[in-house]
């Protein structure tokens, strides 16, 4: 096999809505949300070998603290678990990741950091495996894994594996990240959790019907969220993505976008990002 660095682009995700219809005998929850892909994300470069030795090289950008820890990181599951798909002990990467998405945000992270190894190492080990056969290594990740090896935004249900793509048109969102790491299982095991929702159409999300069953036990919870609400209320109509921390508001443009991003106080970070429908995972 010959030896190729490439790079590739792990966007992050926003859920403009999020909707619990109810929780399953396995413990996963039932769900309806619209996945929107933007063009901002962790960086991640991998340089494959014949020596059957995994790496994971981390790296932080500024804002964001360095607490993913190396062991049980899914971008090791993910390069392992494709690795015993292709049956080649002897497959090897040296990844290298530069984390720009901070954890416990609701924006994905871990999760595309997993699908991009696997639809990397996908290309790179020469394996081509099917989509669909990604997506279904991908799910044992992460319910949210599958929506980032299609690449494409979508509405999904299920647990978030049923996708069904959507075109969402060019949107620019200011994306604002309190300083905490909100806790999924947390969310989504708390007794105030609404869990009968009705089911919606498409058409009724586009009727402005939808909203996140989860801000208000974040809120509850994590007083940084509720706080960050509160301040952002003047900067424009901010929603959660996921089960938090993070808030979004969708901007008319990206001078607009950015201009609220300048005005806000130093304890709340934040980036400017564009909505795309599709994705090119190669930078």
């Amino acid at each position: 096999m010959t030896k190729q660095s490439k790079q590739f682009l792990a966007p992050a995700k926003l859920n403009l809505f999020l909707h619990i219809l109810g929780r399953r005998n396995d413990g996963y929850h039932e769900l309806q949300t619209v996945f929107q892909l933007l063009d901002f994300g962790d960086q991640m470069a991998f340089e494959v070998n014949n020596d059957g030795i995994l790496s994971l090289h981390l790296s932080f950008s500024q804002n964001i603290e360095p607490d993913t820890p190396l062991d049980n990181n899914l971008v090791t599951s993910a390069a392992t678990l494709l690795r015993l798909e292709a049956g080649n002990p002897l497959l090897g990467a040296s990844i290298s990741l530069n984390k720009r998405l901070p954890s416990g945000a609701g924006l994905g992270g871990g999760s595309s950091n997993a699908a991009t190894c696997l639809t990397a190492l996908n290309r790179l080990w020469m394996l081509n495996l099917s989509t669909d056969k990604l997506c279904e290594i991908g799910v044992k990740l992460g319910a949210d894994v599958p929506v980032f090896i299609r690449g494409k935004s979508a509405w999904a249900e299920g647990i978030g594996e049923r996708l069904s793509p959507v075109e969402l048109g060019n949107s620019w969102y200011l994306v604002v990240s309190p300083k905490c790491s909100v806790s999924t299982a947390e969310i989504f095991c708390h007794e105030q959790l609404t869990r009968n929702t009705q089911a919606i159409k498409m058409a009724d999300f586009l009727a402005g019907s939808a909203r996140n069953d989860c801000e208000s036990v974040t809120r509850k919870l994590y007083p940084e969220v509720d706080q960050a609400f509160e301040i952002l209320a003047q900067f424009g109509d901010f929603k959660m993505t996921g089960t938090g921390s993070s808030l979004f508001a969708n901007f008319v443009s990206e001078a607009a976008a950015k201009k609220a991003l300048n005005a806000l106080p130093d304890n709340l970070p934040g980036f400017v990002a564009k909505g795309i429908d599709s994705l090119e995972h190669s930078l």
